[in-house]
């Protein structure tokens, strides 16, 4: 049972790495945007763990923003897949331009909220 469980889980592994070498790489950049948001947002929770989180409103406008724009970066990954078929009117410079414009009105609010 435990030797077809442990095949099944590398055959979807390697199925998964190989249907995601195809990916475009604007869409890899994209990819490793995300993650690094939401690393950052993982490292803020444990930080406040350990210390403390005296000044909580400037904890939380950190891990929102962290979480608001890897949230972001997934729209615009969805917006420049070419894949997509909702969005292929949509140039790229629309939906970066967009991006660019949310994240400024996601950290205008969070700098007001942080005070």
């Amino acid at each position: 049972m435990a030797r077809s469980a442990t095949k099944d889980a590398q055959d979807l592994f390697h199925s998964l790495r190989s249907a995601y070498a195809a990916t475009p790489t604007n869409l890899k950049i994209i990819d490793l945007y995300v993650i690094f948001a939401v690393l950052t947002a993982i490292m803020q929770v444990a930080y406040m763990a350990i210390v403390g989180s005296f000044p909580f409103n400037s904890f939380l406008s950190g891990v929102l923003s962290c979480v608001g724009t890897a949230v972001l970066a997934v729209c615009l990954r969805i917006q420049v897949n070419k894949e997509n078929k909702e969005f292929k009117d949509l140039p790229p410079e629309r939906a970066f331009a967009d991006f660019v414009l949310c994240n400024l009105v996601l950290h205008l609010v969070i700098m007001n909220f942080m005070g």
